[in-house]
């Protein structure tokens, strides 16, 4: 784990003792910080408690001499309004701050890569880690995707550090500086959190604050906000652009159109590869992830060679259009992470012959937005609360059956995909909805997909 040495016998404030709040308040704590840590569940103050930590009311009582408060992502900093324990802090002179600028003032050694944008951060930030580890490079993956920075392992000089930055952790690192940030897409989300539109791209930007001459920036000028900011930082940055894009080549860049992907971020060196038939890279979102990571991965010094092997080897995230079983011409893909219609929509466009399971708790707008994708729908199977809206919405336009349960849809959709005429049927379960009707979460609902798809596998093979 990451050693806490710059904080040593400062008084410092833990606010929100979620996973990365308790490895900070942890890892202060054993660096002999003097942390008082609070947060709203009764449950994680005991689990503090018994962790050796000191508890304390940041909020009912006097607020502590701190020199910075930690605050969790989850709490407003300014918008709709700052939390009351910010203004706290603030008043009292404290700087407030996350644990990824504690992380900073720790590491010692290791280049960073830093990855943000609305969509794609996760499967962008695990395949860049996946092409150093499989190139043999020491290399450690943690942020938003789910290990806590500060329980990263300490890294040697020659190792590099990919990090998955969401737009609050960036508003919390007032001295954020990558080797090679990545910026991905800019999209409407979190606006109550940020204002508006131009308070959210602002934030995101912040991805490239303080590169030096040696830094390089990988940006999508596929996006108009993120063309913009291109733009610019080739006037007023320093270090490298480099784009990507998967609408048309890129000089000096990475795009991949139609599947193939072309780099030519070294002008001597540029190379090709097919990623078309690369399962965990299907559609072209993956091809923006793909362009991405390609880039970051020539930036520090991986070879065409490695990076194709890594590409041909990297077995996506879970629940992110993951195939998790096949029967004969029938193929099963667990997109339990499209919780909405637009996350739903780059499932049904990567494929064709789907037997589509859908529904859960509905979002705002259901369906209706799929309109355009539903010819490539052969039936659809509904399940949960939002089951029969869904089917409001496909009257007339899919055949459609509504089931008991997950269970039931995917054995019913099974057997209608087997006997399914000619090219690969595919069974998907990209729900456009919450799962919160039927499961604790949608990785909960995708484990409960897999494991029916498992059975139906190990009845095929007995």
């Amino acid at each position: 784990m990451m050693q806490s040495h710059a904080y040593q016998h400062k008084n410092i404030a833990v606010f929100g003792l979620g996973k990365s709040g308790m490895a900070t308040a942890r890892q202060l704590h054993l660096g002999a910080a003097h942390v008082v840590v609070w947060d709203d569940s009764e449950a994680r103050r005991k689990a503090a408690e018994d962790a050796g930590l000191t508890v304390q009311d940041l909020i009912g009582s006097n607020w502590p001499e701190a020199e910075a408060l930690i605050l969790s992502p989850g709490v407003p900093l300014t918008h709709p309004l700052p939390h009351p324990v910010v203004d706290l802090a603030k008043k009292a002179g404290a700087a407030v701050i996350g644990d990824v600028e504690v992380f900073l003032n720790e590491k010692e050694a290791g280049l960073l890569i830093g990855v943000t944008g609305t969509n794609g951060k996760s499967t962008t930030s695990a395949l860049i880690h996946h092409l150093l580890k499989s190139a043999g490079k020491p290399t450690a993956l943690g942020g938003n995707i789910g290990t806590p920075v500060m329980d990263l392992p300490e890294l040697p000089e020659d190792g590099t550090y990919v990090l998955e930055l969401s737009s609050y952790q960036l508003d919390l690192t007032p001295s954020w500086r990558a080797d090679v940030a990545i910026l991905l897409n800019i999209t409407p989300d979190h606006l109550d959190r940020h204002g508006d539109m131009q308070g959210y791209a602002a934030v995101k930007k912040r991805i490239f604050q303080h590169q030096i001459e040696s830094g390089v920036a990988i940006i999508n000028i596929d996006d108009p906000l993120c063309e913009h900011i291109a733009s610019c930082l080739a006037i007023h940055g320093d270090g490298k652009l480099v784009p990507i894009s998967t609408e048309s080549p890129v000089a000096g860049g990475v795009s991949v159109i139609d599947g193939r992907l072309e780099d030519q971020t070294v002008s001597d060196q540029s190379w090709t590869m097919d990623i078309s038939t690369i399962g965990s890279l299907r559609g072209r979102h993956n091809w923006q992830n793909a362009a991405a990571a390609v880039a970051a991965a020539r930036s520090v010094s991986l070879t065409p060679a490695e990076i194709r092997e890594g590409l041909q080897s990297f077995g996506g995230l879970a629940h992110r259009m993951e195939e998790v079983g096949r029967i004969g011409k029938i193929l099963f893909i667990n997109d339990s992470k499209a919780t909405n219609a637009e996350a739903a929509e780059k499932a049904l466009v990567s494929f064709k012959n789907i037997f589509w399971i859908a529904g859960g708790r509905e979002k705002a707008g259901g369906i209706t937005s799929l309109e355009p994708h539903f010819n490539r729908i052969r039936e659809a199977f509904l399940i949960g609360e939002a089951a029969d809206h869904f089917a409001n919405t496909l009257e007339g336009k899919v055949s459609y059956r509504k089931c008991r349960d997950l269970n039931e849809a995917v054995h019913t959709a099974a057997d209608a995909a087997g006997k399914a005429m000619g090219e690969l049927a595919v069974v998907l379960l990209s729900p456009a909805a919450a799962s919160f009707d039927q499961f604790t979460s949608f990785e909960a609902r995708g484990d409960a997909f897999r494991d029916a798809v498992a059975r139906l596998v190990g009845e095929e093979i007995t």
